[in-house]
């Protein structure tokens, strides 16, 4: 069918107008009844906050989520879009988007007695009836709710008491559709009176001039639990007209963050080289965001953003990527030393308490990095005998090569650990995968047995021991010593 491009059109099609609200919770009941995801591409959330969003939007309430950096909490207001009909009619050149059966502007209603039926209609996509701003403390009520313009004034030969010298701010150019506000708190409180003002009785007071915009607005917010608690910046009438609350949070375990850091992580770089991403490397990388979240040294009242593990793994992978093309292998694949070499994308992203900052973020990162490699390394090992490997190392062994070793070179050196590369198959890796694969995974064996304290590393002399040789075991052979040769 035709869309109706006049007012007279519109109304032979029986058009009838819904409020954002209903037009939500319409498509929202559809969503449910089709098993349909409400909000795609979100993660780990299905069993604790869409479910709340979902019974905010089944109420029509307006509601705010609370949660630390890095939670989300953006990107699910923006994917509300979803929830919005293909197109809605507006009246043609209108500044807040008037329904055409029942325009609120003066300029409108003043068109429609000229025009009639005649009048134009255009249509808003649901991208259209998005709006979002991001609340800082320069915000003025004219950027939010408007101000008179002069220059409307004088050209139209209006006095500044007449509506039609209005300049409209943000929230009525959101009209019929969803303003978003980022970190609430941030907002003065004369702004925020203005918003609960015009949220609950549809009124307003521009340069002490009163409007009446009954908006039809589904008006959602962000903020951090600290700044909306602890330091009470959102004004208590405010604060009682938001509808819902609901807190948002990290992901509850590492398969929930390894999906969510594998979905928004840049690792497809088009090379002609195959990219391999060993799964211990992505537990490993994933791993450091948890220890970080529950480590003293970090501020728990700043959290520990998930961008933390994206950029993480972008960054070694693109250390594995300049290795792999300085030696000319066939594959880019990650390895324990590429994550260390990620650092600058660690340290920027933690606020660390006193004792934290006296430690240095550089320091705190690396104990990060070996507590995950530990974790990831129990997980895999924890009932895999290794003691052949440490009692090389303990008969006077040292194994030292650069971050950057060809995989060819550094493999060759692992065969010289007596079980090291048979231990890998733990991993999953196998005798005749690529001397990228076996080498991340013989690399990986090394640092999880240093994180354990069960050998030890410096730059010095690379993997070494510092222990007395321990006693031989009855389900694995004697170790080969080996043989001393000067370090170059």
């Amino acid at each position: 069918m035709p869309k109706a491009k006049t007012l007279g059109e519109l109304k032979k099609s029986h058009y009838k107008s819904v409020s954002i609200k209903d037009e939500m919770r319409a498509n929202l009941l559809r969503k449910l009844a089709a098993d349909e995801a409400v909000f795609p591409g979100i993660i780990g959330f299905d069993d604790t906050v869409t479910p709340q969003i979902a019974n905010a939007i089944l109420s029509k309430h307006n509601f705010i989520l609370l949660g630390l950096r890095g939670q989300a909490k953006s990107r699910i207001l923006r994917s509300l879009v979803s929830l919005l009909d293909a197109e809605i009619p507006i009246i043609a050149g209108c500044e807040i988007n008037d329904d055409p059966l029942r325009p609120l502007c003066r300029a409108c209603h003043e068109r429609l007695k000229e025009t009639g039926e005649a009048t134009p209609l255009d249509y808003l996509a649901p991208e259209q009836r998005y709006i979002e701003k991001l609340a800082t403390p320069d915000v003025t009520i004219a950027d939010i709710i408007g101000d008179l313009d002069p220059i409307k004034a004088a050209r139209g030969g209006h006095t500044l008491a007449s509506e039609l010298t209005i300049h409209y701010g943000l929230l009525p150019r959101a009209n019929r559709g969803i303003f978003a506000i980022n970190e609430l708190p941030d907002l003065s409180g004369k702004i925020q009176v203005g918003l609960f003002n015009i949220m609950q009785e549809g009124d307003v007071q521009i340069k002490g001039y009163p409007v009446r915009l009954p908006l039809d607005v589904a008006l959602v917010f962000t903020a951090n639990p600290e700044d909306y608690t602890a330091r009470g910046k959102i004004i208590t009438p405010l604060k009682d007209r938001i509808g819902s609350e609901i807190r948002t949070h990290y992901p509850a375990t590492i398969e929930q963050g390894i999906a969510i850091t594998t979905q928004e992580a840049w690792t497809e770089r088009q090379d002609e080289k195959p990219l391999v991403i060993p799964q211990f490397i992505r537990e490993v990388i994933e791993a450091i965001a948890f220890e970080a979240r529950a480590d003293k040294r970090v501020d728990k009242r700043s959290g520990v953003s998930q961008r933390m593990p994206i950029t993480c793994l972008e960054n070694t992978v693109s250390n594995a990527e300049f290795r792999s093309l300085k030696h000319h292998e066939a594959m880019i694949v990650p390895r324990p030393s590429d994550i260390y070499a990620s650092m600058p994308s660690l340290t920027g992203k933690l606020e660390l308490e006193y004792e934290g900052e006296l430690r240095g973020a550089d320091t705190v990162a690396r104990e990060m990095i070996r507590q995950a490699i530990a974790k990831v390394f129990k997980k895999h090992f924890d009932n895999v005998p290794m003691q052949s490997v440490v009692q090389w190392f303990e008969l006077g062994g040292t194994l030292r090569y650069s971050s950057n070793e060809s995989s060819e070179e550094l493999l060759q050196q692992f065969k010289k650990i007596q079980n090291l590369l048979e231990k890998s198959q733990q991993l999953g890796l196998k005798a005749k995968d690529d001397p990228s694969l076996l080498a991340a995974g013989g690399e990986f064996i090394l640092e999880g047995l240093y994180a354990l304290k069960r050998i030890s590393r410096n730059e010095e002399l690379g993997y070494h021991t510092e222990h007395r040789p321990a006693e031989r075991t009855e389900e694995e052979p004697t170790p080969i010593a080996p043989r001393r040769r000067p370090l170059n």
